[in-house]
């Protein structure tokens, strides 16, 4: 029968040209060996050099057996103990007996009383105590430098971990090489704890935690992974709770389920997720759902820097990746505004780098300004409203923990779309944030209004031990009637403001800033219009001024420029240039704001443009609280002109005592440009 692959050409020329010298070539080096080669000669035909060899080597390998097997292997305690505590640098002693069995298919070790001592500086506790342990190995798979663990059994472990608030942890048996890479476990398919506890003493965010620790087999409701624990933080309750399914038939490949609940501050944490790689904590996903009364208290149970909020419950998605963790599409809401967005969290060195994206559909500015440092309160309707903190004052008083800003490093942003009816008349905010060695640049800082925008940037020095601080913002086209109330229905003042405040200076919160601030502080008015009463009464125009108001005149009369110009200096903000330019008035003002006690003392002087019978030659004064302020007239002015007005008229002829209360009218048109273009 033909055979195909031989008839073919292809094959015939493999054959001949590859396949025969190959052949010859090794037919001829295996001739070569058995004549030349000494070992295969010696392994053919041993001589008695070679027998005595192999009969030692057996005889070694048997002693060795022999001796492994009679080992007495507690001699090794002390070596071990004194090795380890050299290199480790603190005192670790093998007290109880040491069991070693070495010749199965799973080799074993059993030790009982185990002591690890602290390091110097906190050898009052030890830091590890195990009463007994049992672990084997599978011995196929070490040879290939795998390692699988059938058994690891515990009892009575006791570990004690001490963090100070410079960053020493005891547990770290290598301070100069610290590992910050998360624990890995190499496989196993039976772990058992029995009674064990651990004791937490974070000094740095002043946690103190007592937990047990057990690991049972079973299909009874007490079998699993249990981690319970009971301690305080600052001083206020924390509970830890940690559950897990039985270690029993673990395969690597196969997600190991979870759910850890952590409560305290205020704040409750709540995980549910899988380990993807069991005994590898480095890789896990989770269901994350937090809720509290101030996001800013996370830090104290997580070590990330989160401003201050009103109460709120968030949940999204957690992953860890080794030194990686990511919140991923949570949502959930922040006092009475939504918020969604994503949130990264990495580990370099001793530093944490926080990047996060925030997202709301819907913003309550109240909500925001708690951010700033307001203290929010929850009303019986569930809405969210946010004061100063002090009573009557305008200016939040939180100061800035800068300890949190120096710990972390990360980016932020956020928009929100649309904001809740406010007296501010604000429909869109855009804000971001970058925190780089304790630094913390906001850039931009916008805020859209119905009419005209606020934008502007602000740099916090956290290194020092007070922040110093510098902010520039800049309005642009607000409406005054958002400002100034109607009256009888009718706007009061028209027109759209411009200003810019560029301050700096040292303080912890914004109320300390700005007592303690230098800079400038401006508002121009380029042209608006103001109700024809209120001009008339810049210059105390009694005939006209209090007529139209009394007769319900909502005349107006043209704005042709208003400029507030100060100079700020140790909290103080002292008028350079105040001018209120309009039809038939030129007013001209003077006095101070004080920042830190949040009061003005104004004053505005009127001259009237046009002849006036009847005018009170009187300044309007504004003084009082920012948050209420009050406006009058100097009295002793009007006393002094109508005391005039009286004596003349005594003295000379009534008609004569009317000389005081006429005003020729000689005020001139402001110089708008200039003093527009000196306030910028």
């Amino acid at each position: 029968m033909p055979n195909p692959l031989k008839d073919h050409p292809n094959w015939l020329v493999v054959r001949d040209r590859a396949l025969v010298p190959a052949g010859a070539w090794a037919r001829e080096r295996r001739d070569w060996i058995r004549a030349n080669d000494p070992v295969y000669t010696s392994l053919r035909r041993p001589g008695r050099p070679e027998q005595i060899a192999a009969t030692v080597t057996l005889v070694l390998i048997a002693l060795v057996v022999v001796f492994l097997m009679l080992f007495e292997w507690n001699w090794l305690r002390g070596p071990i103990g004194r090795w380890a505590s050299a290199k480790y640098d603190r005192e670790i002693v093998l007290q109880g007996d040491l069991d070693v069995k070495l010749f199965s298919w799973t080799p074993s070790a059993h030790i009982r009383d185990v002591r690890v001592g602290g390091p110097d500086w906190a050898k009052e506790k030890d830091t590890l105590v195990v009463e007994d342990a049992l672990a084997s190995v599978r011995f196929l798979p070490l040879l290939s430098g795998q390692v699988e663990m059938p058994l690891v059994e515990i009892t009575r472990p006791e570990i004690v971990l001490i963090s100070t608030a410079d960053g020493r942890k005891s547990w770290v048996l290598d301070p100069d090489k610290p590992d910050t890479s998360p624990m890995k476990l190499p496989p196993i398919n039976r772990l058992v704890i029995r009674d064990g506890a651990v004791f937490l003493d974070e000094q740095g965010r002043n946690i103190r935690l007592n937990a047990t620790i057990n690991a049972r087999e079973g299909t009874d409701g007490n079998a699993g992974f249990h981690l319970d624990g009971r301690g305080t933080i600052n001083g206020t309750p924390l509970t830890l709770e940690v559950r897990g399914g039985p270690f029993i038939n673990i395969k690597r490949n196969k997600p190991y389920g979870f759910k850890a609940e952590l409560s305290g501050v205020g704040t409750t944490l709540i995980a549910d997720g899988s380990i993807t790689r069991p005994f590898d904590l480095g890789q896990f996903n989770a269901t994350l759902s937090l809720r509290g009364r101030d996001l800013a208290d996370i830090y104290l149970l997580t070590g990330i820097t989160t401003p201050n909020t009103p109460p709120y419950r968030l949940s999204g998605k957690l992953r860890r990746d080794d030194t990686v963790f990511t919140f991923n599409d949570f949502s959930g809401r922040v006092g009475s505004s939504d918020l969604s967005g994503d949130l990264t969290v990495d580990k370099v060195g001793d530093r944490r780098r926080v990047q996060a994206q925030l997202y709301s559909r819907l913003l309550d500015i109240d909500d925001l300004a708690a951010v700033l440092g307001g203290t929010p309160r929850v009303t019986a309707s569930g809405d969210t409203v946010v004061t100063s903190g002090a009573p009557g004052k305008l200016l939040p008083d939180a100061p800035l923990n800068v300890e949190r800003l120096r710990v972390m490093d990360g980016t932020l942003t956020y928009r929100a779309a649309q904001v809740k009816r406010n007296e501010l008349d604000v429909r869109r905010v855009n804000l971001g944030a970058r925190l780089k060695d304790g630094i913390l640049n906001l850039d931009p800082v916008s805020f859209d209004f119905n009419r005209g925008e606020l934008d502007g940037t602000a740099r916090i020095n956290a290194t020092r031990d007070v922040p110093y601080s510098a902010v520039d913002f800049r309005l642009r086209g607000y409406p005054l009637e958002s400002i100034i109330p109607a009256r009888n229905g009718a706007p009061t003042v028209t027109g759209r403001a411009i200003g810019r405040a560029k301050l700096e200076g040292s303080g912890a919160s914004i109320h300390d800033f700005a007592a303690g601030s230098k800079g400038t502080l401006s508002l121009v008015v380029p042209q608006g219009q103001m109700r024809a009463a209120f001009a008339e009464l810049l210059g105390i125009n009694v005939t006209a001024g209090l007529g139209k108001l009394l007769s319900g005149d909502t005349g107006v009369s043209e704005i042709r420029c208003a400029v507030a110009d100060f100079t700020v200096s140790g909290g103080t903000a002292t008028a350079r240039t105040f001018v209120i330019d309009t039809t038939p008035v030129l007013a001209k003002g003077s006095g101070t704001i004080n920042l830190g006690a949040e009061t003005m003392n104004l004053r505005i002087d009127g001259e009237t443009k046009q002849a006036r019978l009847i005018r009170l030659w009187s300044p309007i004064t504004i003084s009082g609280p920012l948050t209420a302020p009050k406006v009058g007239v100097d009295s002793a002015s009007v006393a002094g002109q109508v005391g005039l007005g009286a004596a003349l008229g005594a003295l000379i002829n009534p008609l004569v005592a009317l000389l005081p209360f006429v005003d020729p009218g000689l005020a001139e048109d402001a110089n708008c440009g200039a003093l527009i273009s000196g306030a910028r």
